[in-house]
């Protein structure tokens, strides 16, 4: 009998180790423990393959502001690609052009509405922040709570804390200068300029 190691069985079964080890712990997927890890036999592979329902699948992608209209373009096109290249079926395609501090963005909205009604399996976006600047593992326990995975395509432990402290910071300062001066203002830009500048200089 041949045994998989968690990282290619969930390969194989195109979700995430994290969410494979979850469905394991459940008892929906079948498995056996050797020593620490878990093994699934080919059999429980082929069992699951073969009644296996299609994922529905919504891409999430966000910028800031519409300066930013050819990065969300480009965002997009990564995420079908990466998509494909899973073979995953893109059921939706959902984008939004505001701040990730922003809750009631207009694509979040409907993106939440998809999740609550069944009609999505899993949300791929390319960064956490992408979904919410702040709060991503309450988001992401609602989202599982209704049987829905959030497939996060780079790690943010990649970047360092002084990054996600200067991203946060703009994010911040855009998101209150916006509501202060007005998204497409000049004052709201040399604000946040100013504040790059002086981040920058530190």
């Amino acid at each position: 009998m041949r045994l998989y190691r968690t990282g290619k069985a969930s390969q194989l079964l195109g979700i995430s180790k994290p969410t494979l080890i979850r469905k394991i712990k459940s008892g929906e997927i079948k498995a056996y423990r050797i020593g620490k890890e878990y093994r699934i036999p080919e059999s429980e592979i082929k069992r699951i393959l073969e009644g296996k329902i299609p994922d529905k699948v919504v891409i999430y992608a966000r910028v800031s502001s519409r300066d930013q209209k050819e990065d969300l373009e480009r965002q997009v096109e990564y995420l079908k690609n990466y998509c494909s290249s899973k073979g995953y079926q893109v059921a939706k395609i959902i984008t939004d052009i505001s701040s990730g501090l922003n809750e009631n963005r207009k694509g979040l909205r409907r993106l939440l509405k998809l999740v609550e009604s069944g009609e999505v399996t899993k949300v791929v976006i390319t960064y956490r922040d992408r979904l919410t600047r702040f709060g991503f593992k309450y988001l992401e326990q609602y989202f599982n709570s209704h049987g829905v995975e959030i497939e996060v395509i780079f790690d943010d432990e990649e970047k360092t804390p002084e990054k996600e402290l200067v991203e946060d910071l703009l994010a911040i300062v855009t998101s209150f200068a916006g509501k202060l001066y007005g998204m497409r203002s000049h004052k709201k830009k040399r604000l946040v300029e100013a504040v790059k500048n002086a981040l920058r200089d530190d």
